[in-house]
């Protein structure tokens, strides 16, 4: 069993970069930031599983961009992982929030305004380039994927569409399928950049 290992923030970095230990490396992010992150999200509405949730969506994010050559060590880790878990929990309430409203809607029989048509083409080009791009993951973490952030349906909504037991077997499954996404931006440096794009 390997010892565990401490790193500053610079040697985390390093060790992220060049990707030949990234697994100690995220078991350390793991162990040193994943409760900060947690009580964070608990104090916003959150529950335990939405923490685990957020923080694995951060951690992607992190390890993304650290890769890309883009943190700039303007801040120490754990305030930037927390920058991010805040942007993803917050953008996950509003993703809640937009589905109640579609149940609402609905329900009463509302016409939803047009949105703005420039908006619009450019949120569909997006869309696609996620499509693609998740497509390369399998069948199941495609499904997956493209319900949660293309069809932005919360983690029950899913389990409705999917044969999945539970909301947690869900979020496990989300997890794993990120992994995957992770190791595909890693190895392949085409996909990064369009994912760089899709999220601007």
């Amino acid at each position: 069993m390997k010892a565990e290992v401490n790193y500053t923030d610079v040697e985390l970095i390093a060790a992220i970069s060049a990707g030949t230990d990234l697994n100690r490396a995220i078991q350390f992010i793991y162990r040193q930031h994943a409760e900060a992150t947690s009580a964070f999200i608990r104090h916003y509405g959150g529950s335990e599983q939405d923490a685990d949730d957020i923080f694995q969506e951060a951690v992607v994010a992190f390890i993304d961009i650290v890769r890309k050559g883009k943190f700039r060590m303007e801040s120490n880790v754990r305030t930037f992982l927390a920058s991010i878990a805040k942007h993803c929990w917050f953008n996950e309430l509003k993703k809640r929030d937009r589905a109640d409203q579609r149940h609402r809607k609905f329900e009463l029989g509302r016409d939803q305004n047009e949105p703005d048509i420039a908006e619009h083409i450019s949120l569909l080009e997006r869309k696609k380039q996620l499509r693609d791009i998740v497509d390369s993951l399998g069948e199941s973490c495609r499904k997956i994927l493209l319900l949660f952030y293309y069809e932005n349906m919360s983690m029950k909504e899913i389990v409705s569409h999917l044969p999945y037991e539970n909301e947690q077997v869900v979020r496990n499954k989300k997890y794993k399928c990120l992994q995957q996404l992770t190791g595909l931006i890693k190895d392949n440096p085409a996909i990064a950049r369009q994912m760089q794009e899709i999220i601007k």
